[in-house]
């Protein structure tokens, strides 16, 4: 890269755009293993639809799974995220924020976009709601790339803490114009994007609130408001909070058993403990946010044991 500002990896990528000669650009990860025949199963779909599909994202998955617990929970994580959730964005025709990796472009929309915005760290989310704005959509490519999962939960925090940052960038960034948010992907496209993108911010963060309000209640007979209210509250605030989390317990449990990996269905019910830990990295993206909005925490890699050369 030529010196300047700021050190991404999206002036990385828009840099690299000026020399990409091909109908299709894809965007890989250094460590990633993509299926061999990845590339033909995108040409061929591409080949066979209109215009109008900008980006085929390929499913992620962690060749490291069983390395450490992060490592076991961030697969299912994924599983989540690209065998359910995605793949449901995708059906209903919303903005699909993309992984980052394992993204397959036209060319053409690229540059319309003028590629990917250099300041915002978790640039494939960004980009993904964009595609949308523009009228082009991104469909799940099945077919999957395995990457390396960090194994030291420090190492996941600041990971994290960089993708929830550039959430909050985008989140922020799209609710400038909401009118023309609104119009430019309709009324589906704009509740989906305020329930993934800002609820997986206000979720983390609001996370821990919710247990310590419940927790004060329950064991403290401490309420915010008094009266019928507080209990009001006090129900909706610990059943959303139990519902929750039994959702996400029994998703990251069906994810693995579909995949035929039962191994790791009895850690999803950590699954709390590792929402705790998406808070904690949800408040250190609310501080870089305000302190050092564009600062890349970059994720080393090539230190699980699973690695080749």
């Amino acid at each position: 890269m030529p010196p300047g500002q700021p050190k991404t990896k999206p002036r990385a990528c828009n840099y690299a755009l000026q020399f990409a000669a091909g109908e299709f650009t894809v965007i890989y990860d250094a460590e990633d293993r993509p299926e061999s025949d990845q590339l033909r199963k995108a040409v061929e779909i591409f080949r066979s639809t209109d215009d109008d599909l900008a980006c085929l994202q390929a499913r992620l998955d962690l060749y490291n799974a069983e390395e450490s617990w992060i490592a076991r929970l961030f697969t299912l994580d994924y599983m989540v995220w690209f065998n359910s959730l995605l793949p449901g964005l995708g059906r209903l025709h919303v903005p699909m924020p993309l992984g980052g990796t394992s993204n397959h472009f036209r060319t053409s929309v690229l540059r319309e976009l003028g590629g990917w915005d250099p300041f915002n760290v978790t640039e494939d989310a960004d980009l993904g709601i964009r595609i949308a704005q523009l009228g082009k959509r991104v469909a799940m490519l099945d077919s999957t790339t395995f990457e390396e999962a960090p194994t030291q939960i420090g190492a996941w925090i600041k990971q994290r803490s960089r993708w929830l940052k550039g959430y909050m960038q985008t989140w922020l960034v799209h609710t400038r114009h909401p009118f023309a948010l609104w119009r430019n992907v309709g009324w589906q496209g704009f509740f989906a994007f305020h329930l993934f993108i800002g609820g997986a911010i206000m979720s983390a963060l609001l996370n821990p609130v919710l247990w310590i309000f419940c927790g004060l209640s329950f064991f403290f007979d401490w309420t915010v408001f008094g009266g019928p209210l507080g209990q009001d509250l006090l129900i909706v605030s610990g059943g959303s909070l139990v519902g929750g989390h039994a959702i996400l317990t029994g998703l990251a449990v069906i994810g693995p058993l579909r995949r035929g990996l039962g191994n790791l269905a009895p850690y999803a019910f950590t699954v709390t403990l590792y929402w705790m830990l998406i808070s904690i990295a949800a408040y250190r993206a609310l501080h870089q946010l305000i302190v050092n909005p564009f600062h890349w925490d970059k994720t080393e890699h090539g230190l699980s044991k699973f690695s080749k050369p």
